[in-house]
């Protein structure tokens, strides 16, 4: 934990304690490299949660895990928005720690992208999705939070049609910029307790935590330059297709690489596709590096948007107040975005999303069972890969040709990315 965070970030509220004799999980919604996550029902109070379940022994091993499980927790214990989650329970065991957010049912925006004809969004239905983005994105750089996750497999769909942007374990803790206009979390309309009513489509990657370095921490690195206002992180994180280039670079990051990725997340939902996408990791990191984004298509207002969000140089990207001044956006009333009766989707009301226990064979899942299950076949299978690779490597270097960071740089600095 950053030296100070925890008076920094603050808790708004305390979350409850949660038992899992009171939980019913009833089925895995996805995981990542570090839990997986569940559809549960508090019994207790009948509300449908997302639980999100961390092998403890995992955590207690690595002191950076530890640090990073319990800032994602402060993380949403602090937050207090429409398009963010709340924190609905803490769960700690001998076995597995974890914690409880809403249960959002329209699954996440890649899945309703997926859906759409020739799998991409028309130019309206983006900007209703980029200016929700933007005011979630704008309130978390409030709070010093830089998110360095931003995909579409972290937006999930409410109830309400509203997104909320999840998944904080890559987040980290920058000197919050300066609130400029936006809108208080007070005066927007509150978020519904969607986890009370029925709904179905589970969400199905709540926690795809994509790329993690294991040297990869929370510290936070000094500015680059005097010319820097902010402070910057240094840590390597990100998922693959989504990383700003400075993160690659390796020399220090901030508020900026969120809107490279809302460029990037702009860009797929338009045309389909992630613009920097190549063969192979090192293709794809190059890619980021060297090439322009291929705008195809006639100029408009949408393009020259996501040209402005992914220019590489930080300095010269396009930043919050340019952003909500851009005239794709014109017209919009940013502080009554939120207040807008029908989004673009709304999930349909359906059965149940929890079916009683027994019905078509669905029963309780055994949650300190199944993740310990899980993860133990991991760490076999990193055990197996580690000495693999630890006998190439010494191959390599009596032959003469393991030359880290020399020939080709790029291809050191892949190696660092653990599991995608």
């Amino acid at each position: 934990m950053i030296d100070g965070e925890e008076h920094r970030l603050g808790d708004r509220h305390s979350a409850p304690v949660l038992d899992l004799d009171r939980l019913k999980a009833v089925s895995a919604l996805g995981r990542g490299a570090k839990g997986v996550v569940f559809l549960a029902r508090d019994e207790e109070v009948g509300e449908v949660l997302a639980l999100k379940v961390i092998l403890r022994d995992s955590t207690e091993k690595k002191s950076k895990e530890n640090k990073r499980v319990f800032f994602e927790r402060q993380v949403l214990s602090s937050l207090n928005h429409p398009l963010l989650p709340r924190l609905r329970g803490v769960l700690v065991t001998e076995k597995v720690v974890g914690y409880a957010i809403d249960y959002c049912p329209g699954r996440d925006l890649h899945s309703l992208r997926k859906k759409q004809t020739e799998e991409m969004f028309s130019d309206d239905i983006i900007r209703f999705y980029a200016a929700e983005l933007v005011l979630a994105l704008e309130y978390l750089h409030n709070l010093g939070i830089v998110y360095r996750d931003l995909k579409p497999d972290n937006i999930m769909i409410q109830e309400n049609g509203h997104i909320m942007l999840v998944d904080f374990d890559l987040s980290a803790k920058l000197p919050p910029r300066s609130p400029q206009s936006s809108p208080s979390p007070t005066s927007i309309a509150k978020k519904p307790k969607s986890a009370s009513k029925k709904r179905n489509s589970p969400f199905s990657k709540w926690c795809n935590s994509g790329i993690t370095p294991e040297d990869s921490d929370l510290s936070i690195m000094p500015a680059q330059s005097e010319s820097d206002s902010t402070e910057k992180s240094n840590s390597f994180v990100g998922t693959e297709e989504y990383v700003a280039p400075e993160v690659l670079l390796g020399n220090g990051h901030d508020f900026a690489v969120d809107w490279w990725s809302l460029g990037v997340v702009l860009y797929e939902m338009l045309y389909g596709r992630t613009p920097f996408r190549g063969s192979n990791r090192k293709e794809t990191f190059y890619r980021i590096l060297a090439k322009s984004p291929e705008l195809v298509g006639e100029a408009t207002l949408l393009r020259d948007l996501i040209r402005k969000l992914l220019e590489k140089d930080p300095k010269q990207r396009i930043a919050l107040e340019e952003i909500k001044g851009h005239r794709f956006f014109s017209g919009i009333d940013w502080e009554m975005v939120l207040q807008m009766a029908r989004p673009p989707y709304i999930p349909a009301e359906s059965e149940d999303p929890m079916p009683g226990e027994g019905i078509d064979g669905i029963k309780k899942i055994d949650v300190e069972f199944f993740v310990q299950d899980i993860f133990s076949k991991d760490d076999d299978d990193e055990n197996e890969n580690h000495d693999r690779e630890n006998n190439n490597r010494s191959k390599n270097m009596e032959k003469g040709v393991w030359v880290e960071g020399k020939k080709n740089p790029l291809s050191f600095e892949a190696d660092k990315f653990s599991v995608f």
